[in-house]
């Protein structure tokens, strides 16, 4: 019984698991990076508003100098990956409609996947996990905005228009205020699932006889 109990909580909270192992393995990782960024080659080690994330993955830092934190930084996008996809299969099982519900699957599965490419040579090919997120987050933002789960609604605007934001910066160049928008993207958005993931239920999106979505 006891056993049982705890694969009941593994289950439950994997999410925030899953986040937080993925959060430790990349700080560790930027701690043994040697340095280097694309503003400046030979700056010491990763500088939280100097670098990419990326950067982070590459078994050779931008300096030229073997990095041995690539390995964690790895890890902990799997971990990432991992954490995202469970998250999107779970609001499927909460949101009412079917369609959508097998798009979020879809979306969460394929993450999965493609997340985890994001720290792989096939880096371009994961990006679209970017992509494949942002569109998960505005459909369930969507729903979201119809029910009366006010501050998450105001968490989810803030989060999308994050993302917004880092694609303008880093479209135009403004790569040193893109550096640290990357690092507001990825905290908002882990923020909001973890918020979607044990802040929302099913009835949340139950619509009621006048269409609105109870609380």
């Amino acid at each position: 019984m006891e056993s049982l109990s705890t694969r009941q909580m593994v289950k439950k909270y994997s999410v925030l698991i899953c986040m937080v192992i993925s959060v430790i393995l990349i700080v560790i990782a930027s701690l043994l990076y040697p340095g280097g960024s694309l503003l400046d080659k030979n700056s010491t080690g990763f500088g939280w508003s100097k670098n990419f994330l990326s950067n982070l993955f590459a078994t050779k830092a931008i300096n030229g100098s073997v990095n041995p934190g690539w390995i964690w930084a790895l890890i902990g996008m799997a971990f990432h990956s991992v954490g995202y996809g469970i998250f999107f299969i779970h609001m499927a099982g909460k949101i009412q409609s079917r369609q959508w519900a097998r798009i979020l699957k879809v979306i969460g599965a394929v993450n999965i996947l493609f997340i985890f490419l994001i720290a792989t040579p096939l880096h371009d090919l994961g990006t679209i996990s970017i992509v494949l997120t942002l569109f998960g987050l505005f459909a369930i933002t969507v729903f979201i905005l119809k029910t009366k789960l006010h501050v998450l609604k105001f968490c989810c605007i803030f989060c999308l228009l994050t993302f917004y934001i880092f694609f303008f910066l880093y479209g135009f160049g403004y790569l040193s205020l893109a550096f640290i928008m990357q690092k507001v993207y990825t905290i908002s958005s882990m923020l909001l699932v973890l918020g979607l993931e044990y802040f929302t239920r099913v009835e949340d999106f139950i619509p009621n006889k006048s269409g609105a979505q109870k609380i």
